[in-house]
C-alpha cells in the first residue's frame, strides 16, 4: 500500500487537535451558557421570524409603483429574514452584555453574531452573479471559507488543502490552488459583469451615439472584461499561462474546423454592426418572416412579428441573403394597392374618389399625395393600382391596407361606383339542338323510385 503524505498527515492531525481544542473550549462552563444562549436566540428568532414573514410579504404586495429591484429586494430579505432577526438579536445581546459585564461573557454570542453577519452580506452580494448554478457555488464556498476563518481555522484547514496535489514535472496542482482560483476567477467575472451592466446602462441612456453602436461597444466591452477576469483571476493564484499559449493554439486549429458555423455567425454579427444595415427597432422581412429587431445577439437576431412570435435567424442570413429593411435610411414606406372598377364608371371620377379616400386614412401621408393609375382593361373591369406612403411601417402593413379597403368601399359606396364580379356567357353553337328544362329519363327506361 502507498504510504501517505507525511506533510499531509501532519497538516490534518494539526487540524484535528484545533478542531478539539476549539469545542474542549467551547464547552467550558463559562462558555456553556453563551452557547445555550445562542440556542435560544436562534429558537427566537425563528419564531419572530415566522410571524413576521407574512407581515412583510403583505406590505410588500401593497406597494405600487415601485421599482422592482427594491420588490426583489424585500423578498430577498424574507428569504433569509431567520438569519437577518438572528444577527440583529445576537449583536443587540452583544452590545448590552458588553456593557454591564466582561467581554469574555459575551464571546461566543459575538463570534455567532459575525458569523451570521457575515453569511447575509454574502447573501446579498452573490446576487450580483447571473448564473444560478456558479451563484451557489460562489455562496457555498465563501460561506464555508467565512466560518472557517472567523473560527481561527484558516492556517490548518490551508496546510491540508496544500498537501492534497499533484504533480506533473515541476508543475503543482494543490486543492488549494484550484479553490483559491474558482473563488478569485468568479469574484472577477461577478464584478466584470456588474461594471458591464453598469456601462451598458449608461450607454443606452446616450442618445449621441447610434443603437448599433451602443450593442458594439458593449458587445466588445464584455469580451475584453471578462477575458481580463479570467487572465486576472489565475495569475492571482500563480498559474503560469505562457504553458497555455500553444496548447490554445492548437485547440483554437481544431475548434475552427469543427465550428465553422458558429465562428461565421459570430464574424457576421461584428458586420452587422460595424455596418449598421440593420439596428434594434428597424422593421424587416426575411422571406416569409416580417417584424421587428428585437436584439441583435452574438450569433443570432431577435426578430418578433406581429402575432407574437419571436425568430433567431443566424446572423449569416441577414449578411448573405437578401433582406428588406423598412426603416434602413427612412420610415417611408410606399404600399400599393389593386383593384378593379366596373366599365360603366369614369376613370377619371374612379382615381379622383380613390385618393381623397387613401388620404382620409390617419396613416397615410398627406404630404406625399397618393397616386391612382389605370393599369389595364380586364375581362370583367378597368383595373387600377393605389399607392399611398406611410411613415411608421412599425405599426404594420396589413392594418393599414385594411384601412385604405374600408375607406375605398365606403367611398364607391357612396358614389355608386360598382366592383364588378367575373361573368361568363354561354352560348350553343347548334341552334337545331332541343333544349329541355326538365331532366332525361334514366338509362334503363324504369321510373325513378
Amino acid at each position: 500500500m502507498e504510504q501517505l503524505n507525511p506533510e499531509m498527515v501532519d497538516a490534518a492531525q494539526g487540524l484535528w487537535s484545533n478542531v478539539a481544542t476549539f469545542f474542549k473550549l467551547l464547552l467550558l462552563p463559562t462558555r456553556r451558557s453563551q452557547l445555550i444562549a445562542v440556542l435560544g436566540l436562534v429558537a427566537l428568532s425563528w419564531l419572530l421570524a415566522r410571524g413576521l414573514s407574512p407581515l412583510l410579504t403583505g406590505w410588500l404586495r401593497s406597494r405600487e409603483n415601485w421599482p422592482k429591484w427594491r420588490l426583489r429586494l424585500g423578498l430577498l430579505v424574507d428569504r433569509r429574514l431567520t438569519l437577518i432577526v438572528f444577527a440583529l438579536l445576537s449583536w443587540a445581546v452583544v452590545l448590552v452584555m458588553r456593557e454591564v459585564t466582561w467581554p469574555s461573557r459575551s464571546q461566543v454570542i459575538a463570534l455567532a453574531a459575525n458569523i451570521a453577519t457575515a453569511w447575509v452580506a454574502i447573501f446579498f452580494l452573490a446576487r450580483v452573479i447571473a448564473n444560478r448554478f456558479l451563484r451557489r457555488i460562489v455562496s457555498w464556498a465563501a460561506w464555508i471559507w467565512v466560518t472557517i476563518d472567523l473560527l481561527d481555522l484558516t492556517d490548518s484547514v490551508s496546510e491540508v488543502l496544500d498537501g492534497v496535489a499533484i504533480s506533473f514535472g515541476d508543475f503543482r496542482l494543490s486543492a488549494l490552488t484550484v479553490l483559491k482560483a474558482v473563488a478569485i476567477t468568479g469574484l472577477m467575472i461577478a464584478g466584470a459583469r456588474l461594471l458591464s451592466q453598469l456601462i451598458s446602462a449608461r450607454l443606452a441612456r446616450n442618445e449621441d451615439i447610434s443603437p448599433t453602436m451602443r450593442v458594439l461597444t458593449t458587445k466588445l466591452l464584455q469580451v475584453v472584461l471578462f477575458s481580463l477576469a479570467v487572465i486576472v483571476g489565475l495569475k492571482a493564484v500563480g498559474f503560469d499561462l505562457t504553458g497555455l499559449a500553444v496548447f490554445s493554439g492548437a485547440v483554437g486549429v481544431g475548434l475552427g474546423f469543427g465550428l465553422q458555423k458558429v465562428v461565421s455567425n459570430l464574424v457576421s454579427g461584428v458586420i452587422i454592426l460595424l455596418d449598421r444595415s440593420i439596428k434594434p427597432g428597424d422593421v424587416i422581412s426575411l422571406g416569409d418572416t416580417f417584424g421587428w429587431i428585437e436584439e441583435l445577439g452574438a450569433r443570432y437576431v431577435s426578430v418578433v412579428t406581429r402575432d407574437g412570435k419571436e425568430y433567431l435567424i443566424p446572423n449569416e442570413d441577414l449578411v448573405t441573403g437578401q433582406v428588406v429593411n423598412w426603416s434602413h435610411s427612412n420610415d417611408f414606406v410606399r404600399l400599393d394597392i389593386k383593384f378593379g372598377a366596373s366599365y360603366d364608371n369614369d376613370p377619371h371620377k374612379v382615381s379622383r374618389i380613390a385618393i381623397e379616400a387613401a388620404m382620409g386614412v390617419g396613416r397615410v401621408i398627406a404630404s406625399r399625395k397618393p397616386v391612382c393609375w389605370v393599369t389595364g382593361f380586364g375581362d370583367n373591369s378597368v383595373d387600377y393600382v393605389l399607392r399611398f406612403w406611410i411613415g411608421d411601417a412599425t405599426g404594420g402593413l396589413t392594418n393599414v391596407r385594411g384601412l385604405v379597403y374600408l375607406a375605398l368601399w365606403d367611398a364607391f359606396k357612396e358614389n355608386d361606383i360598382s366592383i364588378p364580379f367575373p361573368q361568363r356567357e354561354v352560348r350553343l353553337l347548334n341552334d337545331s339542338l332541343p333544349v329541355s328544362a326538365t331532366a332525361p329519363p334514366p338509362a334503363d327506361g324504369q321510373p325513378d323510385a
